[in-house]
């Protein structure tokens, strides 16, 4: 199943950037294309930070194998759109202007929050081959605990941008709120379990 689902699931996650490229060739994008494309993949870029965060909860609630296996991929992909989000709003809409770019880190919360995350977000991507796994050893599963802590930035970075209509970051929240309850909930049975065990001995 793996074997079939993995080159799948590649493919779907490419569809949003095919979609894209086709409606720009239809000129399509609206009356601001740049907005359109920086919304699009700061949107991909939440949705897939979330569902990396929910194949552990499926791995561990239904038994399920095939969660895990196709993780890391969901995360590299959220790191492809977060990169096309970022190069969107440092060459499209400010030319790489430096300064304008500093100010605006300085400046503006939201885009502040949005820096961070990516910053955050860089280690997890280039520390996620197996070979990297190997090396960081026990480390490497706290370093990548940073990817709630990234999706929390993005998801306030969404908020803080909209500011009046916040339904649709709302959700994102309500759903990141769901998969660190679930955490909470499956590291407080591991810590008694392990307890269970200590006063077994």
């Amino acid at each position: 199943m793996t074997r079939s689902l993995k080159p799948a699931l590649f493919l779907v996650c490419l569809l949003p950037l095919a979609w894209w490229f086709w409606l720009g060739f239809q000129q399509q994008l609206g009356a601001n294309p740049i907005e359109f494309i920086t919304h699009g993949t700061g949107d991909w870029t939440l949705r897939l930070l979330l569902l990396t965060l929910l194949m552990t909860p499926l791995k561990r609630g239904f038994g399920w194998a095939w969660p895990l296996r196709v993780r890391r991929m969901l995360g590299l992909f959220a790191f492809f759109y977060a990169t096309l989000h970022l190069f969107t709003y440092l060459w499209l809409d400010q030319f790489f202007d430096w300064g304008e770019i500093g100010r605006d880190i300085l400046e503006r919360p939201f885009i502040t929050l949005g820096m961070t995350g990516y910053v955050l977000l860089l280690p997890l991507a280039l520390t996620s081959t197996k070979a990297m796994m190997k090396r960081l050893g026990r480390n490497w599963k706290k370093l990548h605990h940073l990817v709630y802590l990234v999706a929390t930035l993005g998801v306030l970075h969404f908020w803080w941008l909209v500011k009046a209509d916040v339904r649709e970051p709302l959700l994102y929240a309500a759903l990141l709120g769901i998969l660190l309850l679930a955490r909470l909930y499956w590291a407080r049975l591991t810590t008694r379990a392990g307890a269970s065990s200590f006063r077994g001995a």
